[in-house]
C-alpha cells in the first residue's frame, strides 16, 4: 500500500507542477502577441488550472474507470467553492466585481442545468451530451473573446515584453503538458489500487482525494490573493474552473467514454449521488454566487457554513 500512496502523492506533484509551467507557457506566448491580460485569465489560465482535471478524468473514462471521472468533476466543483474559496472569505471577505463573474455565473447555470436533466432523466452521459457540454464550452469562449474586444484601448495595451524567448515558452508548454499526462496516469491508477485497499468506492476517492489533489491549482492562487490582499481576486477564477469542470473536463470524458452515474451508495432508497452529490453541487454554488451577484460583497459567515458543509459532505463520503 506504501507504494501506491507514494506514487499517488507523485502523480499529485506532477500534475501541479505540469499546470504552473505549461500556464507560464501559454501565457509567455499570449502575450508575445499581444493578447490582453484579462483575456488571458479568462481564457489561458482558467484552462490551465482545469488541465488536471481533464487529463485525470479523461484518462480514467479510457481506462474504464468512469467513477472517477464523474466524481472528479462533482467532487473539484464542490471542493472549489465550499472549502478553497470558503477559506479566501472565511480569512478576509471582500467585494466582488459583480460584471465580471455574471457571464460565467449565467453559463455554469445552463451547463448544470444539462448536467442534472441528464443524471436525473438517464442516467447515462452519451457521446451526445458529451459534445452539447463541449459546445457550451466553446461558445463560452467566444462570448468572452467578443467581450474583450469592447475593453477600452488601454486595457487592451500591449504587455511588457516577454523575459523568456519564444522557444522557451514553447518548451514550457510541451514539458507542462507531459508532465500533467503522467500525473494524471499515476494519479487514477494508484487511486484505484489505494480504493482497493481500503474497500471504499473509486467514486469516493475521485469525490475527495483526488477532487482536492486536482484542484490545488486553485488552492495555490487563492493563498496567493489572500496574502496580497485581494481575496476576492480568486472567485472568478473559482467559477471559472467550476464551469470548466464541467463543459470541459466532463464534456471530454464523455466523449472518450460515455459512463453512467456510479451507484456504489444509496440513501433513502436512492442513489446517494442524485441524492446528495450533485444537489450539493448546486446549492454550494448557488450559497457562493447569489450573495456575490445580488449584494456585490462576500461576508465571512458565508465561508464558515461552506467550511461546515464541505467538513459534513466529506464526513458523510467516508464514514456512511
Amino acid at each position: 500500500m506504501l507504494v501506491p500512496v507514494l506514487l499517488f502523492a507523485f502523480g499529485l506533484v506532477l500534475l501541479i507542477k505540469g499546470g504552473d509551467w505549461f500556464v507560464d507557457g501559454a501565457t509567455g506566448i499570449a502575450h508575445r502577441f499581444h493578447v490582453p491580460e484579462l483575456l488571458i485569465g479568462a481564457t489561458v489560465v482558467s484552462i490551465g488550472t482545469t488541465l488536471p482535471e481533464v487529463m485525470v478524468s479523461a484518462t480514467s473514462a479510457v481506462s474504464g474507470h468512469g467513477e472517477i471521472a464523474y466524481g472528479n468533476a462533482i467532487g473539484s466543483i464542490i471542493c472549489n467553492t465550499a472549502l478553497i474559496s470558503a477559506l479566501t472569505i472565511a480569512v478576509r471577505p471582500s467585494p466582488v466585481d459583480k460584471k465580471a463573474i455574471r457571464t460565467p455565473i449565467l453559463f455554469f447555470v445552463a451547463a448544470a442545468a444539462l448536467y442534472m436533466f441528464t443524471a436525473y432523466s438517464t442516467g447515462y452521459f452519451s457521446r451526445a451530451t458529451g459534445f452539447l457540454l463541449l459546445l457550451l464550452f466553446f461558445v463560452y469562449m467566444l462570448v468572452v473573446i467578443r467581450q474583450m474586444k469592447g475593453l477600452p484601448p488601454d486595457a487592451q495595451a500591449a504587455s511588457e515584453t516577454p523575459a523568456r524567448s519564444f522557444a522557451a515558452d514553447i518548451a514550457w508548454l510541451i514539458i507542462g503538458a507531459v508532465l500533467i499526462a503522467i500525473g494524471a496516469d499515476l494519479l487514477v491508477d494508484n487511486g484505484t489500487l489505494i480504493a482497493q485497499g481500503l474497500g471504499v468506492p473509486e467514486s469516493v476517492i475521485a469525490l475527495t482525494f483526488v477532487a482536492l489533489g486536482t484542484s490545488l491549482p486553485e488552492l495555490v492562487t487563492a493563498i496567493t490573493s489572500l496574502a496580497k490582499g485581494h481575496g476576492a481576486l480568486s472567485l472568478g477564477n473559482i467559477i471559472g474552473a467550476n464551469l470548466f469542470n464541467l463543459v470541459l473536463v466532463s464534456g471530454v470524458s464523455t466523449v472518450l467514454s460515455p459512463f453512467s452515474i456510479p451507484q456504489n451508495k444509496t440513501l433513502f432508497g436512492c442513489n446517494a449521488s442524485l441524492v446528495v452529490d450533485l444537489p450539493l453541487m448546486a446549492f454550494v454554488m448557488a450559497l457562493l454566487a447569489l450573495p456575490a451577484l445580488l449584494r456585490g460583497k462576500l461576508v465571512r459567515a458565508q465561508g464558515i457554513l461552506l467550511l461546515l458543509i464541505y467538513a459534513a459532505f466529506c464526513a458523510f463520503q467516508f464514514l456512511s
